[in-house]
C-alpha cells in the first residue's frame, strides 16, 4: 500500500478516536459506526491487491541481486544444519528485510539468514531468499526467492519468484497468477497418470522413502524437478505430486496460498495442517488423499 494512503487511513482513524474521546455521550449506534469503519480501515490495510505491488517490487530488485552472483564464483559457507549459505543468500535477505521493515515497521519477520523480528506481532513476512541454494551454487535455473505474509500466523499471501527464469507467481489462497495471468493445476484425477516430483532423495529417512517408492511405482513419471519450482509446476498444471519430507517455516508458508489458491492441495506427509506440519506434499488435488494413503501405506 502507498504510503499517502495509509496516512489517510491512520489520519481517519485518529480522527475517530478523537470524537469518541472528547463526546462522552455518543449514542450506541455512532460508536457502532466507528467499530465498522475501524474493521474497514484495518482490512484495507491488508488488502492483498494492495500488497501484490510490493512484492513484485520486493521479487523484480531481489532478482537483480541474485543475478549479480549467478554462476559466478563465490564462498560457500556451510551451516549448522549442513545446508550451504552464500553472499547471494544474505545480500538478497538483507534487501528484503530493509524494504519491508521500512514499508511496514510495525510488522514481524522471520528470515531463514538473519532469524526473527517483532514475533508477537499480527502480521508477519517469512523469506526464504534463495530457495535451492544447492541448485543455486551448481549453475542449475530452478530456484527461487519465497516471499509470504501471515496474519495472527496463517498466511495471507504467498509468492514463488523464479529470477533466472523471469517468472512471478502470487498466489492468496483464492487466486494464483503467473506473470499477471491466472493458473490453475490440471487436475490429474488417476495417480498412475501423475507426474510425481521431489526435492532430494537423500531427505527421506528409511520409513519415508519405503512410503515415496510405493508411490513412484503408482505413478506415471517420477522427477527430480524440486525445491519451489516443483510447488511452481503443480500450481502451473505441469505435475500432479510434490513431496519434501523435511520443511521449515521459511519453505513452507509461500507455497501454503500458491496452491491453494490454483486450486491444489497442500498438507503435511500425514494430511494435517501445512502451517504446522515439518513435511510436505502438494497435489493437483483430486488425488490427494490416496497420495497421502499410499506415502503412509509404505512406512
Amino acid at each position: 500500500m502507498s504510503r499517502p494512503l495509509k496516512n489517510i487511513l491512520q489520519l481517519n482513524t485518529c480522527f475517530c478516536v478523537i470524537l469518541l474521546s472528547y463526546t462522552p455521550f455518543f449514542d450506541f449506534q455512532i460508536k457502532a459506526m466507528y467499530y465498522i469503519l475501524t474493521k474497514k480501515i484495518n482490512n484495507l490495510m491488508i488488502s492483498t491487491q494492495e500488497i501484490i505491488p510490493f512484492i513484485k517490487f520486493l521479487a523484480g530488485e531481489s532478482a537483480g541481486i541474485i543475478k549479480n552472483y549467478y554462476r559466478v564464483p563465490v564462498d560457500i559457507e556451510t551451516k549448522a544444519d549442513n545446508s550451504p549459505v552464500t553472499i547471494a543468500d544474505k545480500k538478497t535477505e538483507e534487501f528484503l528485510r530493509e524494504a519491508i521493515l521500512k514499508e511496514f515497521p510495525d510488522h514481524g519477520l522471520l528470515g531463514e539468514e538473519f532469524g526473527e523480528i517483532n514475533p508477537g506481532a499480527e502480521y508477519k513476512w517469512v523469506l526464504d531468499p534463495i530457495d535451492g541454494t544447492k541448485s543455486f551454487i551448481s549453475g542449475t535455473p530452478l530456484f527461487g526467492t519465497l516471499i509470504a505474509l501471515l496474519r495472527n500466523g496463517s498466511p495471507l499471501l504467498g509468492a514463488i519468484n523464479l529470477p533466472i527464469l523471469n517468472e512471478l507467481m502470487i498466489g492468496d489462497g483464492t487466486v494464483t497468477i503467473l506473470n499477471d495471468k491466472p493458473v490453475k493445476v490440471r487436475g490429474c484425477g488417476n495417480i498412475a497418470e501423475a507426474t510425481l516430483l521431489t526435492t532430494d532423495l537423500k531427505s527421506f529417512g528409511v520409513k519415508s522413502e519405503k512410503g515415496l517408492q510405493k508411490l513412484a511405482t503408482k505413478v506415471k513419471l517420477l522427477r527430480g524437478w524440486g525445491d519451489c519450482y516443483g510447488y511452481y509446476l503443480i500450481a502451473s498444471g505441469f505435475a500432479d505430486i510434490m513431496i519434501d519430507p523435511v520443511m521449515s517455516v521459511w519453505d513452507t508458508m509461500a507455497l501454503i496460498p500458491v496452491i491453494r489458491g490454483a486450486g491444489g492441495v497442500i498438507t503435511d506427509m500425514q494430511g494435517n495442517d501445512p502451517v504446522t506440519g515439518t513435511s510436505i506434499i502438494a497435489s493437483s488435488g483430486r488425488i490427494h488423499q490416496e497420495a497421502v494413503q499410499i506415502l503412509n501405506e509404505g512406512m
